[in-house]
């Protein structure tokens, strides 16, 4: 990735959270909390661009214009909102284990073949 890119991801980032902020302070304290949780929970989407925290704004955006509460539109359990979101999503961690699974699998398999 050049400097380009890299500003030009910046950039893109920061017109992002300028949307973000525009919200009015209850959907901007959800959406944070939303963002920290899939942040931990890694779904891989979140390093491709920034689709799901993108649609999720838009999500809110039109929450914010139909005139209902923040939690009229993620439900009470925001929790389960976010499971619900990437309940499709692979997390590097689920990627770790299968690589590390394969990799066990091909050195019982190289060890059989080699006796």
């Amino acid at each position: 990735m050049s400097i380009k890119d890299i500003l030009e991801e910046k950039r893109r980032w920061r017109a992002f959270m300028a949307r973000v902020e525009k919200l009015p302070a209850d959907y901007q304290i959800v959406y944070r909390e939303i963002q920290k949780y899939l942040f931990k929970i890694g779904p891989v989407e979140l390093t491709e661009g920034i689709g799901l925290l993108t649609g999720i704004v838009e999500l809110f955006e039109d929450g914010v214009a139909s005139g209902k509460k923040v939690l009229e539109v993620t439900g009470e359990d925001v929790g389960l909102f976010c499971d619900d979101l990437v309940k499709d999503s692979k997390t590097y961690a689920e990627i770790y284990m299968e690589a590390a699974t394969q990799k066990i699998v091909d050195n019982a398999i190289k060890s059989r073949e080699e006796k």
